[in-house]
């Protein structure tokens, strides 16, 4: 069973946390938040994990004080984009 652990602003804020618990071993589900304003990829996202990784996810994104900086933005759009297109 899949649990919420967080809503983003944006479909590139989802990528983010997507690759961030991807490279802990999370598996994650990204969906567009019901009711939101926006249909496009600046709509909010809701990102699900399974119940079991819940605790280890929050502790992840709680760990994660500092933004990220421009070269890790990069490296983690770079690696969603290869992922996309494989």
């Amino acid at each position: 069973m899949t649990k919420l652990l967080t809503t983003v602003a944006t479909a590139g804020e989802a990528e983010i946390v997507s690759a961030l618990l991807q490279d802990a071993g999370i598996h994650s589900i990204a969906q567009r938040t019901i009711g939101g304003p926006l249909e496009d990829a600046r709509a909010g996202r809701d990102i699900y994990v399974d119940e079991h990784d819940l605790e280890r996810a929050r502790g992840l994104l709680q760990a994660q004080e500092n933004p990220v900086s421009d070269e890790e933005l990069t490296r983690l759009s770079e690696q969603a984009y290869r992922e996309a297109t494989e």
